[in-house]
């Protein structure tokens, strides 16, 4: 229903800890991101944590990041940081790759 709360913009930065690199989980988040229709993009740290950045309508986003609160089925999630923010400019989910990646 246009207008309701589901529709709003909700927008999150996610830093995401545990065994949660070398188990393809930016691959699936993308997978899970583009099915939710979120746009932002996911990227590995190098302490080996995980970074997200995730906005859409605020129904689609609390999905994603449920998903990202438990990952793939090989992963292991520890915590899951979440710091709301503006509104960014990406259209779409991508990874993004470190230098070193």
């Amino acid at each position: 229903m246009p207008g309701s709360a589901g529709d709003a913009t909700a927008c999150f930065r996610v830093v995401v800890s545990g065994r949660v690199q070398g188990v393809a989980f930016r691959w699936h988040a993308v997978e899970q991101a583009r099915q939710l229709g979120v746009d932002g993009w996911i990227q590995n740290l190098p302490d080996g944590r995980v970074e997200a950045w995730v906005q859409g309508r605020a129904a689609a986003v609390d999905s994603m990041l449920s998903w990202l609160a438990h990952g793939p089925s090989h992963a292991r999630v520890d915590s899951l940081e979440r710091h709301r923010e503006p509104p960014g400019p990406w259209t779409g989910f991508n990874v993004r790759r470190a230098l070193d990646d």
